[in-house]
């Protein structure tokens, strides 16, 4: 009987891995994909035959306005997140092992307690009569008729304060495994601090950057919770928009479309990072070869 070769043990290891993807991740987005191309009955359900009503109804004139929403809260939640962790990921990673672990444990604390439980306390800290609103009459920042919920800020700050762990974990992971001998020979070189910092370290933990970068962007697109509580209406994203169209209208084949239009917006960035990454790699494959 002939040994079975590297490439078939590997193909065996990972065949539980590859059958719970296609599962619970391929086959639930044929569906939605396939659901907003049905009609929708009059019980909520879906219709016999094919319609392109669902897709036609993307050009709602409401619906460019909350999908650029989305994707600069999104953004901008990304940007903050990566600004504030480096800082955060390179102080814990050179703080002594019992302090570190201290700070570790404080990064995880919030995922202990429900993420409904924290942005209702948000709610509460941003309320016409929360402290927070109080404090800054107090000072002069705010005027009394300035409100600190129910707009898009609001949402950015509670967006960024339930990511920022997301993005600190993965870049401290990388900024742990960096050399910092190369920093000092940088430095030894001629390099300022700020250069050697871009140049050196910067790219040292760009695997960290880009796995924070997927793990906070992908979340905050399908953001839906965090604009309810405390965006109100004109704050609206397109995760909203789903859970209208699924629980209060009961038209699963427009939610199916906004889902969909969603879908395309997480999986595009995915595919152009990925594409960029094996470019990069051959690129720098034929300069070694020549």
């Amino acid at each position: 009987m002939a040994k079975p070769t590297s490439k078939q043990y590997e193909r065996l290891i990972s065949a539980p891995s590859f059958f719970w993807l296609v599962l619970f991740f391929v086959i639930p987005t044929v569906v939605v994909f396939a659901a907003a191309f049905r009609p929708a009955d009059p019980f909520g359900g879906l219709g016999p035959g094919w319609t392109l009503e669902s897709l036609k109804a993307l050009s709602n004139p409401n619906y460019p306005k909350i999908v650029w929403r989305t994707l600069w809260l999104s953004a901008v939640t990304t940007l903050i997140c990566l600004g504030l962790s480096i800082p955060c990921a390179y102080y814990i990673a050179s703080a002594r092992p019992r302090v570190r672990n201290w700070l570790l444990l404080l990064v995880i604390v919030p995922f202990w307690t429900s993420f409904l439980v924290r942005v209702f306390a948000w709610k509460l800290l941003l309320h016409p009569e929360g402290w927070i609103k109080r404090a800054l009459m107090m000072i002069g920042l705010v005027a009394p008729q300035t409100s600190l919920l129910y707009n898009p800020e609001a949402v950015l700050l509670v967006m960024v304060y339930s990511y920022l762990p997301f993005a600190i974990l993965p870049i401290y992971s990388a900024v742990e495994k960096f050399d910092y001998h190369l920093i000092e020979a940088a430095r030894d070189l001629g390099a300022s601090k700020l250069y050697a910092f871009w140049r050196v370290f910067i790219p040292g933990i760009s695997r960290g950057l880009l796995t924070a970068t997927l793990v906070v962007f992908i979340p905050a697109l399908g953001s839906y919770i965090i604009p309810d509580l405390v965006g109100g209406p004109n704050s609206e994203m397109i995760g909203n928009k789903i859970a209208q169209r699924t629980f209060t209208d009961r038209h699963l084949p427009h939610a199916s479309a906004l889902s969909a239009l969603l879908t395309l917006a997480v999986l595009l960035p995915m595919l152009l990072t990925l594409w960029l990454q094996r470019r990069k790699g051959r690129v720098s494959a034929v300069e070694n070869l020549s």
